[in-house]
């Protein structure tokens, strides 16, 4: 047998995972890919005398995993999957940086977060791709931006307005998360406010999936009313986001009623998170086991009350928004990525739904509260900024009937389970849909049953390249909107 079979949070014994040599993985990758499976995760876990290397799969239609490996002592290359399976092409240059094991024949084999002046001096510094012709200019943006937003660089190749190519770079902090979950798992309160601190706008989707990892290596049974607690505050995290991107878009237009009013309805859905547990973005929630707070009676007709208001108020504003001919003029056509270029890169969330591509975890690879109730795909064909926009308020009006849904099957019972044990030498895969997307988990243990490796990946890792594609072909004056209209995370790729 070439893979285990696994599910969403069901551990696997490491003893249990095939190990097959490098050239038959990568056969075995590229012909269950061919069959029609994902790509979700393929990464190294450094031993002793080696490096593992796993590759996790998905068929999202039976709502299956697979995992294989193969462990490299002296081999530091292989043929590169990349060719075949462009969405390989981040992972192996991953591999790569951290372990040295080249993919051989990788087409843009170039560092992800190494290779910035004045960082470490030991590093070559990195080198952008450049056009040469008459009339060609290169534009660079950042690393340092306005407000808050995180460092990144984006270098564009231009024949006057029009854009042939965007490279951008990120990895500016090297901010080790990953190595900081194993130095601490004896803290299991630090370990639950690392996994909020992850990606800050996400702070439910990672802790999530941070937390249903450990309390499956742990055989926790976390109480339903929990789960769907839980499940509320993650619904609470997209609608808000979705409107402050809503918000964003419009102002990127220069649509200002929009700016105001989606701005304004996101207020209000911050402080019905914060209604629950103290704090807009749903820190102090998400607990090992269950949750801190619960939702009394008083509260939990509040929430209802404000999602039905709400959703009459989105409803009207995206009426405006979605028929003002100055904005459409904006918004449609504008920053395509087709349906086979979506699926090719391996695109995820929002942004490859708009794009076609039906991939939700909610409803593939089912977790917490949708264990009880489906959640059906949604999908557009545009692929450009109008469907970008546009699968936002859709997604809006599900995610206010999932709460109602949920708020609907709020049993009775405890709010918080303990936790006991990790299993030894296992490995398991948590998958959660947050607001943009996958993000993927996986945790392994060693033989002392304590976490030895965290590995994870944020959807802003499949989709920052399709940015890139977006804007090829377009005036450099529609990058804003193009970059709006995914709003991909520094932080979350820079782990």
């Amino acid at each position: 047998m070439n893979w285990v079979e696994m599910r969403n949070l069901k551990p696997v014994p490491l003893g249990e995972i095939p190990v097959h040599s490098i050239e038959e993985l990568r056969r075995h990758v590229i012909e269950s890919v061919g069959a029609g499976n994902r790509l979700v995760h393929f990464f190294g876990d450094r031993t002793d005398s080696g490096v593992t290397v796993y590759a996790v799969l998905a068929d999202d239609n039976a709502s299956r995993l697979y995992i294989a490996s193969s462990y490299l002592q002296d081999k530091k290359s292989f043929d590169s999957v990349t060719p075949e399976i462009p969405a390989a092409h981040l992972f192996e240059r991953e591999l790569y940086e951290e372990f040295g094991i080249e993919p051989a024949g990788h087409p843009w084999l170039k560092p992800l977060r190494k290779g910035i002046p004045g960082i470490d001096l030991s590093e070559d510094q990195y080198q952008f791709f450049g056009m040469k012709g008459d009339e060609v200019h290169e534009v660079g943006v950042g690393p340092i931006h306005a407000g808050v937003i995180e460092p990144g660089h984006f270098r564009f190749s231009c024949h006057g307005e029009k854009v042939y190519q965007l490279e951008i770079k990120l990895g500016f902090q090297h901010r080790g998360v990953e190595g900081l979950f194993v130095r601490n798992v004896s803290h299991p309160i630090y370990l639950e406010k690392l996994a909020e601190s992850v990606v800050g706008d996400t702070v439910i989707g990672h802790a999530g999936g941070f937390i249903r990892a450990f309390e499956s290596l742990a055989g926790t049974a976390v109480p339903r009313r929990a789960k769907v607690i839980r499940t509320v505050a993650l619904e609470l995290e997209r609608i808000a986001v979705h409107l402050g991107d809503l918000s964003a878009l419009s102002g990127d237009v220069a649509y200002l009623t929009g700016n105001s009013v989606f701005g304004a309805l996101r207020t209000k859905v911050i402080n019905t998170t914060m209604a629950i547990c103290g704090n807009r973005f749903g820190r102090g929630l998400m607990k090992l086991g269950g949750v801190d707070f619960d939702i009394t009676a008083g509260l939990h007709d509040q929430i209802l009350s404000t999602i039905d208001k709400l959703e009459d108020d989105v409803a009207l504003a995206s009426e405006v928004l979605f028929s003002s001919a100055s904005v459409l003029e904006r918004f449609e056509k504008t920053g395509v990525v087709s349906r086979k270029t979506a699926a090719a890169i391996g695109m995820v969330g929002p942004a490859a739904r708009s794009s076609g591509v039906p991939v939700d975890v909610r409803s593939d690879h089912p977790f917490g509260g949708f264990e009880f109730l489906p959640v059906h795909k949604l999908t557009l064909p545009g692929g450009d900024v109008f469907a970008r926009a546009y699968i936002r308020f859709i997604e809006i009006q599900q995610s206010i009937k999932i709460i109602r849904e949920q708020l609907g099957g709020l049993a009775e019972g405890k709010i918080r389970q303990t936790t006991g044990s990790l299993r030894p030498d296992s490995l398991v895969i948590s998958l959660t849909e947050g607001w943009r997307g996958e993000i993927a988990y996986v945790l392994i243990t060693d033989s002392e049953a304590k976490i030895r490796r965290v590995k994870i990946k944020d959807p802003s890792f499949n989709n920052w390249f399709a940015l890139s594609l977006a804007v090829r072909g377009e005036g450099i004056s529609d990058f804003p909107l193009c970059n709006k209209s995914f709003n991909l995370s520094y932080c979350g790729f820079d782990l």
